[in-house]
């Protein structure tokens, strides 16, 4: 049985973007799930995932979209935006190597920014959109 193209998807992500030297500068390797207890942002979580069929004939597929939020509790959003950045440009038709699947295609679609607990945390969630075929 193949993996889940949600966990598929999301070790490649993983992997990519630990690989990128700018993005490893600046967040070393907090990319998470949850983040850990007692964890300093910055930080960026895997969020909410919404998974549908996107089978042709042929080829069963999947589509997903997808949430990354960034996490900063520096003053003001500048750091929190400015990772966002960094993280669409590289994932934003990223060619992602996907275990038991091929990924058809990766586009950015959305950024939102919001505070949380009175102003303490600065986050930014991206929306991404994926369709990826099982192998």
């Amino acid at each position: 049985m193949s993996a889940s193209p949600v966990v598929a998807l999301r070790k490649a992500i993983r992997a990519f973007l630990l690989a990128d030297s700018g993005f490893a500068a600046a967040l070393g390797d907090k990319l998470y799930d949850e983040a850990p207890r007692g964890v300093e942002p910055p930080y960026v979580l895997f969020a909410d995932v919404q998974l549908r069929d996107w089978s042709a004939d042929l080829s069963p597929g999947a589509e997903q979209f997808f949430t990354l939020g960034v996490t900063s509790t520096m003053r003001g959003l500048s750091e929190a935006l400015e990772l966002a950045q960094r993280i669409v440009g590289l994932l934003n038709e990223a060619p992602l190597n996907l275990q038991d699947h091929r990924l058809i295609d990766l586009r950015f679609q959305s950024m939102e920014t919001r505070r949380d607990q009175n102003g303490r945390f600065a986050r930014v969630n991206l929306r991404f959109r994926a369709t990826t075929e099982y192998l």
